[in-house]
C-alpha cells in the first residue's frame, strides 16, 4: 500500500464532463481525463482495506456489490499510485479480458462497494481502470500476444458481443483454433450497435478486434447462423460449438394502436444511429432520425437514457421519458445499506442533456402508455399515457399494477421508442441448435454449468443468465471458455 493515508489526505475527483448543450454537437465521447499525476491521486485513495468488497462481486439482497470479474482493484491502485504502469495492467488484465470496455460502460458495482464509500466518497476505480489500459496501449504493452502450441481443437463461437470476445479471447490463448460468427457487418453485438458511440467510441472495438486478430483469432461477419449458416455444418465441422448470440428479443408494449407508423424498438433506433455514423456520418435518410419530432421513450433504464441522449442529438422537439415505477430516492434508505447496490435516483447523461435544451428533467414516473394515437395516414402523432400504482392482490399476495382512474393524459408523439427491456435468445437460433431453453426463453443448462442439452453444444452471456451488464458478459465469457477448454482437453488452466 503506497500511501496508507491517502485517503484521508485526497478528495474524489473526475474527469471533467464536456458541457451538455456543447456535447450534443456530435456523437463523441465527452469526458476529459484527469493528468496522470492526478489520476495517481485517486488511485492512493485505495485503502487496501482487510476485506476489499470492491472485488466481492456477491449477491447481496437481490443485486451484486462489488465486480464479478473479481478484479484485483487494491493491487493495480497501488501500482498506478506507484506509476509501475506496465505492471498495472498485467494486474488488471488477468481477470479483465477488455477493461477498455468495462471503464467506459459498466456502471461500476465495485465503487458502490468501495469501503471509502461508507462514511465518504468512494474510490475512482472505473476512471483509475481506464487510466491503466489506455497507457497500455500508449505505451506499447497491447502487443499480439500469439500461442506458441496450438491444440488442434476447433471451436465456433456464435457472436461478438462481450461474452463471444472473452470466449474466443481466452480459448485461443490456450491454443485452440476459434472462429467467430457474427450476423451484423461489425463485430462486438450490443457494444457495437446497442451502445451509442459518446458512450463508447467504436474505434475502441475495432482496436480490440484488430488485436485478437493478429493473436489469431478468425472472425466471419454478415454469418447470421440459423437462417444464413446451418447449425448442423458447424456442429459437424467444430470440436466445440459456444452460443452467446445474446438476449436479443425486445419486450413489446401491448396497446392500442401498436401498429402505427414511427413506433420502434430502442435498439432499432440506436443500431440505425450507428451505422449510419459510421457508413455515411450520418446522411440523411439513412437512419431512423428525431429531427423536429416529439419523442416518447418508453422506459427508464440506461437504454432509455441512451435513447434520450441520441433523440437530442439529432434535434428533436421534444423528448419524453416514461418509467412505470416509482421515483427512486435522493439519498440511501435506512434498508438499502452498503455495501449493498444504492437503490437511489441517478440522473444520467441523456437527462442531463434534455433538461438543458427543454429546461425540465425528461422523466415521468409511475406512467405507462395506454393508448397510440394515430392520424388518417397511420402514423403515430401521440401517445394517451395513464398513471400507474403498485397493490397487492388479495387472492394471489403478490404485487400488481394497476391504472389510476381519471389520470389519462395525451402527449403529442411523432417518434415512440420502446425500451422496455429483453425477453430472452431468438427461437430460431435455440431451434437450429435444438437446445432446451426454460421459461424466460435463455438456453438451458445445469446451475454453474454452461453445457447444453446438446453435445458439443455450450452457451453463455445473456443467451443463457437472460439481459445483463456488459461485465457479466465477460465473466460468462471467461467462465464458459473454462468449461469447452475441459471439455475438450480433459483439464484446464483457464482462471
Amino acid at each position: 500500500m503506497g500511501k496508507p493515508t491517502g485517503f484521508l489526505e485526497f478528495d474524489r475527483e473526475e474527469s471533467k464532463a464536456v458541457k451538455p448543450l456543447e456535447r450534443i454537437k456530435n456523437f463523441n465521447e465527452f469526458h476529459k481525463p484527469l493528468s496522470l499525476e492526478n489520476q495517481k491521486k485517486q488511485a492512493a485513495r485505495c485503502m487496501d482495506c482487510g476485506v476489499p468488497f470492491c472485488q466481492n462481486g456477491k449477491v447481496l439482497m437481490g443485486a451484486v456489490s462489488g465486480c464479478p470479474l473479481n478484479n484485483l482493484i487494491p493491487e493495480w491502485n497501488d501500482l498506478l499510485y506507484c506509476g509501475q504502469m506496465d505492471d498495472a495492467a498485467h494486474r488488471l488484465l488477468l481477470t479483465n479480458n477488455f477493461p477498455e470496455f468495462t471503464s467506459r460502460v459498466c456502471p461500476a458495482l465495485c465503487e458502490k462497494a468501495c469501503t471509502c464509500g461508507l462514511n465518504g466518497d468512494p474510490v475512482s476505480v472505473k476512471e483509475n481502470e481506464n487510466r491503466i489500459i489506455e497507457k497500455a496501449f500508449e505505451n506499447g504493452v497491447m502487443k499480439p500476444r500469439i500461442p506458441e502450441v496450438r491444440s488442434g481443437k476447433k471451436v465456433a463461437v456464435i457472436g461478438s458481443g462481450p461474452s463471444g470476445l472473452a470466449a474466443a479471447d481466452q480459448l485461443n490463448r490456450r491454443g485452440h483454433d476459434v472462429t467467430v460468427y457474427e450476423r451484423d457487418d461489425r463485430a462486438g453485438g450490443l457494444l457495437m450497435y446497442g451502445i451509442p458511440n459518446m458512450k463508447l467510441e467504436k474505434w475502441v472495438i475495432d482496436r480490440r478486434v484488430e488485436l485478437m486478430k493478429e493473436e489469431g483469432v478468425n472472425f466471419v461477419f454478415n454469418a447470421n447462423v440459423g437462417k444464413k449458416i446451418k447449425a448442423d455444418k458447424l456442429i459437424a465441422e467444430y470440436d466445440a460449438v459456444i452460443l452467446a448470440c445474446g438476449a436479443s428479443n425486445p419486450r413489446d408494449i401491448k396497446a392500442e394502436g401498436r401498429d402505427a407508423k414511427g413506433i420502434y424498438f430502442a435498439v432499432d433506433f440506436l443500431k440505425s444511429t450507428t451505422k449510419s455514423l459510421l457508413d455515411n456520418d450520418l446522411a440523411e435518410g439513412t437512419y431512423i432520425s428525431a429531427k423536429d419530432k416529439n419523442v416518447v421513450v418508453i422506459g427508464g433504464g440506461d437504454t432509455g437514457n441512451d435513447c434520450v441522449g441520441t433523440a437530442v442529438r439529432h434535434g428533436c422537439k421534444s423528448v419524453t421519458q416514461i418509467e412505470m415505477m416509482p421515483k427512486l430516492p435522493d439519498e440511501r434508505a435506512e434498508n438499502n445499506p452498503w455495501p449493498q447496490w444504492p437503490r437511489v435516483c441517478k440522473t444520467d447523461y441523456g437527462q442531463e442533456e434534455a433538461a438543458a435544451v427543454f429546461g425540465i428533467d425528461p422523466r415521468i414516473y409511475e406512467t405507462t402508455v395506454k393508448e397510440f394515437i394515430k392520424n388518417e395516414n397511420g402514423e403515430l402523432s401521440a401517445v394517451k399515457t395513464v398513471k400507474v400504482k403498485f397493490e397487492t392482490n388479495p387472492e394471489t399476495g403478490r404485487r400488481e399494477m394497476v391504472e389510476v382512474a381519471g389520470s389519462e393524459e395525451v402527449i403529442p408523439c411523432e417518434l415512440c421508442l420502446i425500451a422496455a427491456g429483453f425477453l430472452g435468445s431468438q427461437s430460431y437460433v435455440t431451434s437450429a441448435f435444438g437446445v432446451e431453453i426454460d421459461g424466460r426463453t435463455n438456453v438451458l443448462t445445469e446451475k454453474g454449468d454452461y453445457a447444453t442439452s446438446v453435445e458439443k453444444v455450450f452457451t453463455a452471456g445473456d443467451m443463457h443468465r437472460g439481459q445483463s451488464l456488459v461485465v457479466w458478459a465477460i465473466q460468462e465469457g471467461r467462465s464458459v471458455a473454462k468449461a469447452v477448454d475441459k471439455f475438450l482437453m480433459g483439464y484446464t488452466n483457464l482462471k
